[in-house]
């Protein structure tokens, strides 16, 4: 089965998140949700990350705004590609906190996509390279 996992940073990252699952909707897929910090909750932060360890295909969508630690912490702590789509209020909050998502640490692939729609489709076209389980049988 081919899993998007939804993390977001806090509660107030729904609308958000709403956005990417209205687009991936459209397109059959949905989505496990899950509100997790990395500043304040990173063993929650794991415990997503290992129970979803065993999957065959997963992507992950973060959602974090200001010091995204979130995107850096899930890609550093699993083997799965992770696209980090930070929400803004406006141009002047992406231009003083964009930085945080664009620059990872090395070892941490974080892919970044400003608009939630074209994350939700970049997910199902990363897992569309996976063969499913009848095409591999």
């Amino acid at each position: 089965m081919k899993n998007i996992v939804i993390i977001m940073g806090s509660e107030s990252d729904g609308p958000h998140a709403e956005k990417i699952t209205a687009k991936l909707a459209m397109l059959g897929y949905q989505a496990s949700i899950h509100v997790a910090s990395a500043h304040k909750q990173p063993r929650r932060v794991l415990e997503i990350l290992e129970g979803n360890a065993d999957k065959k295909a997963l992507v992950y969508i973060t959602i974090a705004g200001r010091s995204n630690a979130l995107s850096g912490f899930v890609a550093a702590n699993c083997s799965f590609p992770v696209i980090a789509c930070p929400p803004f209020a406006d141009k002047v909050d992406m231009l003083v906190n964009i930085h945080s998502t664009l620059q990872m640490p090395s070892n941490t692939p974080v892919m970044t996509v400003l608009d939630p729609g074209n994350a939700a489709l970049a997910a199902v076209r990363i897992l569309s390279l996976i063969p499913s389980e009848e095409e591999q049988n």
